[in-house]
């Protein structure tokens, strides 16, 4: 089956698809052939992606006291690297297939850190990882009134133990540099954060 052709003028041929593994996970092997930037076909090729993932994410800012709210929390993915498997996050969930990922920031903010979004700001749709998943993730600055936020929150049936943080949107963009703020989505966001926080500083 030869799919049409994207704007680039690529085409691509999946010449096979299987599904390998099911679980929370879904993992398909392809075996495919590409055309060539100088011409012709690619060689047959195997390749492995993880299917059906999509997520939001949100970066919580309290303009009126130019502050960030973070969540600190285990990351298994985390667990070799030197500064330890607790990970610095923006608030971030899966979207399920009746869902909108405005929807996903709006709940995953209350499950947690306790926090209820305003005004959700689209910062970008951004591929984590094109060579091996689907996986995408919309990316989103929420403000909200972080007066009395704080605490530790989370689902238990989801083995959730999430520790909020609220910072001076100073000191989390610092983070950027002292190696704290270390995974896709916080980086982006604290970055869209620093090159736009002066339109969203309240008056």
């Amino acid at each position: 089956m030869t799919k049409p052709s994207p704007p680039s003028g690529h085409r691509i041929e999946i010449l096979a698809r299987e599904r390998v593994y099911q679980g929370f996970f879904k993992l398909d092997r392809y075996r495919l052939r590409h055309t060539l930037f100088e011409g012709g076909w690619s060689p047959e090729l195997v390749r492995e992606r993880l299917e059906g993932l999509r997520a939001a994410s949100v970066l919580l800012y309290d303009p009126a006291r130019d502050a960030v709210v973070l969540i600190e929390q285990f990351r298994v993915g985390a667990l070799n690297h030197p500064d330890g498997a607790w990970v610095l996050e923006t608030i971030g969930g899966y979207v399920g297939e009746a869902e909108s990922p405005e929807q996903v920031a709006r709940r995953e903010a209350v499950e947690e850190a306790g926090c209820t979004i305003g005004e959700l700001i689209p910062i970008c749709e951004l591929m984590v990882s094109p060579g091996l998943s689907v996986e995408r993730i919309s990316l989103y600055l929420g403000l909200l009134d972080s007066r009395g936020v704080g605490g530790v929150h989370g689902l238990d049936h989801e083995g959730e133990d999430i520790r909020v943080r609220v910072m001076p949107a100073e000191a989390a963009i610092a983070e950027l540099y002292t190696g704290r703020a270390n995974s896709t989505s916080i980086i982006i966001a604290l970055q869209w954060l620093a090159m736009n926080r002066e339109s969203l500083l309240s008056p």
